[in-house]
């Protein structure tokens, strides 16, 4: 096994603090820390003993549930994981198999639940050391290893089959036994090739039909495939993840730095939507594939996607969300049947609600910030690496020293980042900070630095010292491929915020109910959003982060410049790709525009008039 180039902290080690702790305990006091009381698929699913769903729901919730709990040290919530754990260790075969299915239905069961929840069950053992898990795990692993051999993958288990290698590569660091290996090369032989498929890549249109090789969470999660089987062949970490991506944003992307898929490939329209599964999947594929080569890039468009893509298709109060979301969407409405635009997900897609199209993103959109709490730092022999300027506290044994290092910033939202190194002893380790790549000057305790790679201070530490960072960005006007522009500033998107009058639907529908605060809404406009650039002078304006990072009532900052109003059609409640002429309307006024991640109705691909 090689080796990586980081390792992320344990939950033990490392807190969230300043915005990214409120963002938590928003999430925590949301939907995300409430399923397991108020959503029937997983407060009486099989998993537990009850009659609703058996499959990924309850895996999916755990796996954000779990480490939310534990960087918040909110001992009712880890009270609560704890009885999932239990039911789910307790329920075990005794041959190994771990999920709610009868003995003689198992060659019909898709195996790609059994391998989120082992992947689970080492996220509840880095953060509670519980000893069960080595055992169960192995006899889990072993149960499938025996399985597959019957009843090779198919379904979604043969498209994410790398997603095995996790669970299976972190028994394998505490046991070295070999069978783990051939079990981890017997996946690779039987999953899909996402290698041929993007080396051969045809889908450049949008096709509009439901496949697995275009489906946008199958792709977002198979980024990390040939970084993962690195560690056990030795093959480039990055090379298919450069080759994806590029493919992805060329012919699919979004302007939040994302990719489309409503369900499948999309195309690049901003009236395209992308599903939030998508989002939160392609963070943690960022996440390994920083960890695993310890490439800059990697966290560059981690950031971009968490402080965009990430907030923009959840509700404030984080009740709820989205199942797409769209870069231009001046309404969130029923589209009627026949009218949708998007590939093969319904009207109801971009609905805010508590699970609106289909619940996988109910269930999965938890993992997104508490995995990113996780990996703002990480580590290896030579010591300490600061991979996302994140408001952090991390404290960890490096020989025989205890370190402790706080990042104090509002980073996105401001640009000033201070870390404050404490050791109990003198040690000599390096201390590396990653400079972003889209930074325009960066500079360390008033040292100039290159931006775009890790920024590395190798020397003896001793009792308490201070590390300075300032970097400013310069505002774009970026083209998009519908002949509009974005405007972006560093790490952060801009978009014109459309006020809304929200409609509340209380209802229930197949057993389950939607009572506030996890209604849905539909989103109507009050005022117009019809407009185009008409300057290139942009002022900025900075603010403290409030209560709510991502608030549109009080976003941590705006940018102001003159836009005007054009001809732009509107139907089935959804503006038309592009406008109909570049025409000006209306005398140029100064608007405000905000943080893409703070608006729900926004527009943000415009024309340049």
């Amino acid at each position: 096994m090689n080796k990586k180039k980081f390792t992320p902290f344990t939950t033990s080690e490392i807190k969230p603090q300043g915005w990214l702790k409120r963002q938590l305990e928003i999430q925590a006091d949301g939907l995300c820390g409430n399923l397991d009381l108020i959503w029937p698929d997983v407060c009486d699913s099989k998993w537990i003993g009850g009659s609703r769903d058996g499959w990924e729901r309850v895996p999916y919730w755990l796996d954000g549930f779990i480490p939310m709990a534990y960087l918040l040290e909110r001992d009712d919530l880890i009270k609560r994981a704890k009885i999932y754990i239990d039911a789910i260790i307790n329920n075990q075969e005794p041959d190994g198999w771990i999920c709610p299915c009868p003995y003689g239905q198992r060659d019909k069961y898709d195996v790609w639940a059994f391998m989120l929840i082992c992947k689970v069950l080492t996220v509840y053992s880095d953060c509670s050391n519980d000893e069960r898990v080595h055992i169960v795990l192995e006899k889990a692993l072993r149960c499938l290893n025996e399985h597959i051999k019957i009843n090779p993958l198919f379904s979604w288990g043969k498209f994410r089959w790398f997603e095995c290698l996790i669970p299976i590569f972190w028994l394998y660091d505490r046991t070295q036994e070999k069978w783990l290996l051939d079990l981890a090369r017997e996946l690779k032989k039987q999953g899909f090739d996402y290698n041929d498929y993007f080396e051969n890549f045809t889908d450049i249109i949008p096709k509009n039909e439901w496949r697995f090789d275009t489906h946008v969470v199958n792709l977002a999660m198979c980024l990390k495939s040939d970084s993962l089987y690195s560690l056990l062949d030795g093959r480039n970490p990055d090379s298919f993840a450069d080759m994806a991506i590029e493919i992805l944003m060329k012919y699919h992307s979004m302007a939040a730095f994302h990719f489309t898929g409503d369900e499948c490939l999309g195309g690049g329209s901003p009236i395209r939507g992308s599903e939030l599964c998508g989002v939160v999947e392609a963070m943690y594929s960022y996440e390994h594939l920083l960890a695993n080569s310890g490439n800059p890039k990697w966290g560059d468009i981690l950031e971009r996607v968490a402080f965009n893509a990430l907030p923009a298709t959840i509700s404030e109060d984080m009740w709820t969300h989205q199942y797409d979301q769209m870069s231009n969407q001046p309404e969130c409405s029923i589209m009627p049947e026949g009218k949708v635009v998007f590939g093969t997900n319904n009207g109801e897609s971009n609905l805010f609600g508590l699970e609106p199209n289909y619940g996988c993103c109910t269930a999965n959109f938890g993992q997104g910030y508490p995995k990113l709490a996780l990996n703002a730092f990480m580590h290896n022999e030579e010591g300490l690496a600061a991979t996302l300027l994140l408001p952090s506290e991390v404290t960890f044994t490096f020989g025989e020293a205890i370190i402790n290092c706080v990042c104090i910033t509002e980073y996105p939202f401001n640009y000033d980042i201070k870390y404050i190194i404490t050791t109990n002893k003198p040690v000599e380790f390096i201390f590396s900070v990653r400079i972003p790549s889209f930074a325009e000057t960066a500079s360390v305790n008033g040292i100039a630095v290159k931006a775009g790679e890790f920024y590395n201070i190798k020397k003896e530490w001793k009792g308490k010292e201070e590390i300075n960072i300032t970097l400013s960005f310069k505002i774009e006007l970026l083209k998009r491929p519908s002949n509009l522009y974005c405007l972006v500033r560093g790490p952060i998107l801009y978009s014109l915020p459309i006020k809304d009058k929200k409609v509340m639907h209380e209802y229930e529908k197949d057993g389950v109910k939607r009572s506030f605060p996890y209604c849905d809404y539909e989103l109507f406009p009050l005022e117009k959003w019809n407009y185009g650039f008409v300057s290139d002078s942009f002022n900025i304006t900075e603010r403290n982060v409030g209560e709510i990072p991502f608030s549109s009532e009080n976003p941590p900052m705006y940018i102001e410049t003159e836009l005007a109003e054009v001809e732009w059609s509107f139907a089935n409640g959804v503006c038309a790709e592009k406008p109909v002429s570049n025409t000006i309307l209306s005398i140029p006024q100064k608007m405000r525009l905000i943080p893409y991640g703070c608006t729900k109705l926004r527009m943000t691909e415009l024309p340049k008039l």
